[in-house]
């Protein structure tokens, strides 16, 4: 379970920063970290921290639950 939520978080976010025209670059310094780093998210080789995945969901106004794959809504909690 864990794997496949890894590799949903890794293809949404992605996808998500490819939406928004957005660089790995850009996204890495709006979560205070190295580019390297967040590619290794985006590539599924490092486990997002919880308070990175809050900051994701922030950035694209969706919640922590799409990023997950635990529901295919992308609309944010109210």
């Amino acid at each position: 379970m864990v794997s496949v939520m890894k590799n949903c978080s890794s293809k949404r976010i992605r996808d998500l920063r490819e939406d928004h025209d957005l660089t790995q670059k850009q996204v890495a310094e709006f979560l205070l970290c190295d580019q390297s780093l967040y590619s290794k998210y985006e590539r599924g080789e490092r486990e997002i921290p919880l308070y990175r995945m809050i900051r994701l969901a922030q950035l694209y106004h969706t919640s922590v639950d799409y990023l997950v794959g635990l529901t295919d809504d992308s609309r944010p909690y109210r």
